[in-house]
């Protein structure tokens, strides 16, 4: 994990799930554990590798897990650790405001 964090809170939450694809990711993994076909599927647009590299990050910040199983061919799921299902108010926070905003916009 990386000790060299910015000072200011929000940075540091920006530095960790700052781009659309981890927030996607947690999104996903709140309702529990999935595999890494069923993360693309979800997501839908994302690249391969672009998912690899976001669910590589998000291990190392310890936010995910990933568990790898022996067999042919190996099957991989990933889950959230206790630091990352404590994002879910955030999210919460991020589905209301969201819903908000769209029912503002429709309403003008």
């Amino acid at each position: 994990m990386n000790k060299d964090l910015p000072v200011c809170p929000v940075e540091t939450t920006l530095t960790l799930i700052g781009n659309k694809w981890k927030v996607l990711i947690i999104r996903d993994l709140i309702d529990g554990t999935k595999r890494f076909g069923e993360l693309k599927k979800s997501i839908g647009s994302i690249s391969q590798k672009v998912l690899t590299s976001n669910l590589r990050d998000m291990e190392e910040s310890g936010l995910i897990k990933r568990k790898v199983y022996a067999e042919v061919p190996p099957r991989v799921e990933y889950s959230l650790t206790k630091t990352g299902e404590s994002l879910k108010p955030v999210l919460d926070s991020m589905i209301k405001w969201g819903s908000d905003y769209k029912q503002n916009v429709i309403e003008q």
